[in-house]
């Protein structure tokens, strides 16, 4: 094996760095030119990349040809290719391409951004960006921002926060084990909501039981009423009701919350509210849609992800407080190693989440802004939003296909429904074939769902690339598959 022709010690020689861009810089204009003639799914078998691979890292050195030979040859053909036009599967995202430069310098510069001092601009930056997006969604100026990974991992730092709201429990000095004096601690959410709620409660300690989830109009949105029971109930039961996550966007349908309501329950309760907004929540850039985040002024944190509807790749969520002093209190640790002179005049970013490490994420999200501007990222969102309206219409108008839920977005949940047809597992293995065949095809990826026990179709529009034309050439292929599946 060609060993790499740069030298024992030190970097890579920067003509060679130079020559190898060149090349990946001609790839990815190539990539993207002809993206939408590849399949969106790839045709390989579990294990199919491990086996082509070896077992052993090289002993020496490769040269960037050969590394880049590989990555072509093995490592393309198996992506799922998320940036991909017909990519109509889960929430459609986009890595825009001014944001992947980003990426780059991001990786170059190598910064850790834990601490005011360990790079002034990466911090100030991120404050800078976030306080943008606030004003671009109309957020209290007053909510405080800070960038984590994902949705994920916002709602944790939340409930995190929640907790540190009732000092008298002392979780942070003693914990949660073997502590008979504490009471059970409850959060409530939607039955539509995100997993990563129970996750998050798994996580910090409340377990499974103590998250109740609340039932759902027929438009999937909390029952404000069923909350307020809920939390009566818990009260004469003996738990503590600490938190609400409402929904804006809902996973599934992308229904949003009653925030307004809940909101009145929580102030009411004295109940922390966090809105998870990560998606529905980009759409109130738009004048049209500005009401989607009524009443989240009230929510004692709120989190967007500008990777899922702002082009931003993938991992960027903006996570905004009104009581940054809590998720301080929850996650605040300084060593002697840690402790700066600058720190009663900046804000230390690590202490407010549970990492250390901070990635410079702000810088691409800065990119993004700069490069499309509000009414270039209104445009986009607003384009995404008319298309799905225009699927949703088609499927309003077949006789043998029917919409599962609204479509306050750009998603759209539906099923096949041949006539005759009543028992709801007969017409969930109808549907299930249909999208199992319709994804076997590799020229779109959709995902599924389940409403009320029944399966239906998720067609989730939002890709940068997307145009009518490839809406035009789903409908095209579900009727076209529908016909080869219908009993």
């Amino acid at each position: 094996m060609k060993q790499s022709p740069g030298p024992s010690q030190g970097d890579m020689p920067l003509d060679e760095f130079q020559a190898a861009m060149d090349r990946i810089v001609d790839w990815i204009c190539r990539y993207r030119r002809n993206i939408d003639q590849r399949p969106v799914l790839p045709d390989v078998p579990p294990g199919a990349v491990r086996g082509a691979l070896p077992k052993e890292a090289p002993l020496q050195g490769e040269t960037m040809e050969r590394i880049w030979q590989d990555f072509e040859q093995l490592i393309v053909p198996a992506i799922t290719h998320w940036n991909h036009p017909r990519f109509f599967a889960y929430f459609s995202i986009t890595g825009s391409l001014a944001g992947a430069m980003a990426e780059l310098a991001s990786a170059v510069l190598n910064v850790n951004a834990m601490l005011w001092k360990t790079s002034p601009a990466a911090t100030e930056l991120e404050e800078v960006t976030l306080g943008w997006l606030r004003r671009l969604l109309n957020l209290p100026e007053e909510f405080f921002g800070i960038i984590y990974d994902t949705a994920s991992i916002s709602t944790l730092h939340a409930l995190a926060a929640a907790r540190a709201a009732h000092p008298e429990l002392a979780i942070r000095e003693k914990g949660m084990a073997g502590r008979p004096e504490l009471p059970r601690l409850r959060i409530y959410t939607s039955d539509q909501a995100h997993s990563s709620v129970e996750k998050a409660a798994i996580t910090l300690g409340f377990g499974l039981e103590g998250v109740r989830k609340i039932a759902t109009d027929s438009s999937y949105r909390m029952k404000p009423d069923a909350l307020a029971r809920a939390i009566a109930e818990d009260r004469r039961h003996g738990w503590l009701p600490l938190a609400v996550v409402a929904t804006v966007g809902t996973t599934s349908t992308t229904s949003v919350d009653p925030v307004p309501a809940i909101a009145e329950i929580c102030r009411r309760e004295n109940l922390w509210l966090h809105v998870d907004a990560a998606y529905g929540g980009m759409a109130a850039m738009l004048p049209e849609k500005r009401q989607v985040l009524a009443g989240c002024h009230q929510a004692d944190s709120l989190v967007v992800n500008p990777h899922k509807w702002l082009f931003v790749p993938i991992d960027l969520s903006a996570f905004y407080t009104r009581r940054p002093e809590l998720l301080r209190r929850a996650f605040s640790l300084v060593p002697v190693y840690l402790q700066t002179p600058e720190h009663q005049q900046v804000h230390n970013l690590m202490d407010y989440g549970i990492q250390l490490g901070r990635r410079f994420r702000a810088l691409k999200l800065w990119f993004v802004m700069r490069y499309f501007g509000r009414q270039g990222l209104e445009n986009r969102i607003r384009h995404a939003i008319e298309l799905a309206g225009r699927l949703a219409k088609w499927i309003d108008h077949h006789p043998e296909f029917e919409r599962m839920a609204p479509v306050p977005f750009s998603t759209v949940c539906f099923r096949a429904r041949p006539p005759g047809m009543h028992p709801s597992e007969a017409l969930n293995r109808v549907n299930r074939t249909l999208l199992d065949r319709l994804n076997q095809t590799r020229k779109v990826f959709l995902s599924g769902t389940e409403l009320n026990g029944q399966f239906c179709l998720r067609a989730a529009i939002g890709n940068i690339l997307t145009t009518q034309t490839h809406v035009e050439e789903l409908w095209e292929h579900l009727q076209a598959t529908y016909r080869e599946v219908r009993p």
